[in-house]
């Protein structure tokens, strides 16, 4: 994508070459790849719904929300398993963050972990209150498109003036801008603020949600 397109979009952000686009596009590619390793977690957690792991569970003498914290634990750590593997990859291809300090990579090591920390949890939400695996992938789909709507390609100010309110006033475009001036020193102004704001309402509403729904009768599901 980026060497195909990277001189023409990067026109967007003001010119530049196509090592520039790498550098702005790679914060959002990260925010897509714990979009969709999410789904994961969805899936797994609607399986053993539906195969009765989870009720069983409920009938031993172990915590009863041991086996959830166990999904949100091991999908969190899938999700920077795969960031690793993705941050290798920009680099390859040209991704530098020469003025970043260590302060500011592990603010954005912190951030990236308690976001994804917050789309595990509505993950996880999403597969308890979904019939089956089939559907619980399917509710989960908007964590994909969402970056694609946000400001992870193109400046949200180049956008047509009715469609830039839905890339601004969503979650992944404060994390997105915040990680772009944590590790490049662009701007982050009030986008830091609204990022850890969405990753604690997102995890905090994910937990409240998934913890209803596991407390429900498995046979209302």
């Amino acid at each position: 994508f980026v060497y195909i397109f990277g001189d023409v979009m990067s026109a967007g952000i003001g010119g530049g070459n196509r090592s520039d686009y790498i550098a702005y596009i790679v914060p959002g590619i990260l925010m897509m790849t714990i979009g969709s390793t999410v789904i994961g977690a969805a899936v797994s957690v609607s399986t053993d719904m539906a195969e009765g792991i989870i009720a069983r569970f409920r009938t031993m003498a172990i915590y009863r929300g041991s086996v959830i914290i166990g999904h949100v634990v091991g999908s969190v750590l899938q999700i920077l398993a795969s960031l690793v593997v993705v941050g290798a990859v920009a680099v390859a291809i040209g991704f530098r963050s020469v003025d970043a300090t260590a302060v500011e990579w592990l603010a954005a090591l912190g951030l990236v972990t308690l976001f994804a920390l917050a789309l595990t949890w509505i993950a996880v939400g999403m597969g308890m209150a979904s019939p089956n695996a089939e559907a619980a992938a399917n509710s989960a789909q908007p964590l994909i498109l969402l970056p694609l709507i946000s400001s992870a390609f193109i400046p949200a100010d180049t956008m047509p003036g009715w469609f830039r309110p839905i890339a601004e006033y969503q979650p992944f475009t404060p994390v997105i801008e915040t990680l772009r001036g944590l590790l490049l020193g662009t701007e982050i102004g009030h986008n830091g603020w609204l990022a850890v704001g969405w990753s604690l309402a997102l995890a905090v509403l994910g937990y409240l949600w998934s913890k209803s729904l596991f407390r429900r009768d498995p046979a209302a599901r």
